[in-house]
């Protein structure tokens, strides 16, 4: 008999207790909901009290970051050695680098044109200059170099691979330097 009475007042204590957890839950809050925007250029403070809540929302927050890039230039003796220059640019968060754009001169399909033009003539003046650097690379070889026993012939052929390799450095940067559109 004991034994149906503890679980009995279990049974209602345990359903009372699921009632009770259902009121609650279905019970409209006195509080709003907010259904911010949220994303990692926005932030909001709210201060919400059950009497009034007050919103304080930035949808481009910062307005701005910073981009650095790192741009390569060629240095020392015979542009062997690169200095690496960092340039710190201001863009704005909006989606648009508006940067870039006017940079480029605000038209994109000329840039594009004097783009393609320019990687054209560099291609070009690096062609060139492989040829030429592969020619004083195999005069150099064959002075002297090519008559070392057993690893003349090696030694040739890099001295050749070395020349063509600045040779087309060499040509690239000149163009590139002497050339109006890039």
């Amino acid at each position: 008999m004991n034994k149906w009475i503890g679980i009995s007042l279990g049974t209602l204590l345990g359903v009372s207790h699921l009632g009770m957890i259902g009121m609650i839950a279905n019970r409209p809050s006195k509080m709003p909901t907010l259904n911010l925007p949220v994303n990692d250029y926005t932030s909001y403070k709210a201060r919400v009290s059950e009497d009034e809540y007050v919103i304080e929302y930035n949808a481009n927050d910062p307005k701005t970051v910073q981009r650095i890039r790192e741009v390569k230039k060629k240095a020392g003796f015979l542009g062997l050695g690169n200095n690496i220059e960092s340039i710190v640019e201001e863009v704005p968060v909006d989606g648009s680098l508006r940067s870039q754009r006017d940079e480029m001169g605000g038209v994109a399909g000329d840039n594009q044109k004097k783009s393609v033009a320019c990687t054209e003539a560099v291609g070009g003046g690096k062609q060139t200059g492989r040829i030429v650097g592969a020619s004083i690379g195999g005069a150099v070889a064959t002075t002297g170099i090519a008559s070392i026993p057993f690893v003349g012939w090696v030694l040739a052929g890099a001295a050749t691979m070395i020349g063509m390799d600045q040779g087309a450095e060499i040509g690239g940067q000149m163009v590139e330097d002497l050339n109006k559109n890039c």
